[in-house]
């Protein structure tokens, strides 16, 4: 075994000796309030690895998180968007609920306040096929008294007339028909004039003359003259008017929501129905229909 040189022996020993010199300072000595300097020393030593593996277990940490966590995730996701869409499913219904409760409750209402009018209450449960068409099919048929050419209105104005009637159902003729119409009448002047349809969302005034005065925002209510509608039912309100050849083109705008009919009233007689205070002030007195069933006598101007 190959001895080491005094002279190594002497400087491993001295290096031994300040070494051991060096240990006893730091143990003795303090730094403020940080502790011993041997601790310092032992602190300061231990911390870049310390360091090093907070930031590997970091690191793995994140990547458990951000990819294999994200299997749980997004199964809750899933679970939330399902929900949402149930939730979503729900208020809708609520609302369509509210809107109908809403209009029933119109509709009662509306019945309440003219109880000594014979009238009848119908769902619409069908419409035509055709584009051109206004035609409607409601819940109630002759066992319920149903007959032809009854009104239908709603707490709007004027529908239709009811043209085919089953045992339980029947088919109404809407106003903005080709073939339907209303006999009709200005509220500001009386002028008596027939209201057809057009086939379209909106009604005409028919053999107004262009030297007559009609202005747009003008309300038209029924006539009473067509034996099918008592006086005062709220017609349109004047949407356009243009000069033509020898008659206005003058277009209306429902009174009624035809285009999104719910539920509707039938009027089983012709007795006259009050709309608002302003509509009773406005037109002439309504003359009450014969128990025979003749018209009234008129000053009704035929085309």
């Amino acid at each position: 075994m190959v001895g080491i040189p005094s002279r190594h022996k002497s400087l491993a020993l001295l290096a031994a000796v300040l070494i051991a010199q060096l240990l006893l300072l730091a143990v003795q000595i303090k730094r403020d309030s940080k502790g011993r300097l041997i601790r310092v020393w032992a602190v300061s030593a231990v911390s870049p690895f310390e360091r090093s593996g907070a930031w590997g277990f970091g690191k793995v940490g994140g990547l458990w998180h951000h990819y294999f966590a994200l299997q749980n995730t997004a199964r809750e996701n899933e679970a939330l968007r399902v929900e949402n869409d149930a939730l979503k499913m729900a208020i809708s219904e609520l609302q369509s609920k509210s809107a109908e409760a809403e209009r029933l409750s119109t509709l009662l209402n509306f019945r309440d306040a003219h109880s000594k009018v014979p009238m009848l209450m119908a769902r619409v449960i069908g419409a035509g096929a055709g584009n051109a068409s206004r035609i409607v099919e409601i819940d109630r048929g002759e066992r319920d008294g149903v007959r032809r050419n009854l009104g239908v209105i709603t707490p709007d104005g004027a529908v239709g007339k009811v043209i085919e009637v089953y045992r339980d159902t029947a088919q109404v003729l809407l106003l903005t028909d080709k073939d339907g119409g209303v006999g009709a009448m200005f509220v500001d002047s009386h002028d008596q004039k027939p209201v057809g349809g057009t086939g379209e969302a909106r009604l005409t005034v028919k053999y107004v003359p262009n030297d007559d005065k009609i202005s747009v925002g003008q309300k038209v209510v029924t006539s009473g003259m067509d034996k099918i509608f008592p006086q005062g039912i709220p017609v349109g309100t004047v949407q356009e008017v243009k000069a033509g050849k020898t008659f206005k083109d003058i277009w209306l705008t429902p009174a009624a929501k035809l285009e999104r009919l719910e539920e509707v009233i039938v009027l089983l007689t012709q007795e006259p129905v009050e709309y608002s205070k302003e509509s009773e002030s406005q037109s002439p007195p309504v003359a009450a229909t014969p128990a025979n069933g003749s018209a009234p006598a008129t000053n009704e101007q035929k085309p």
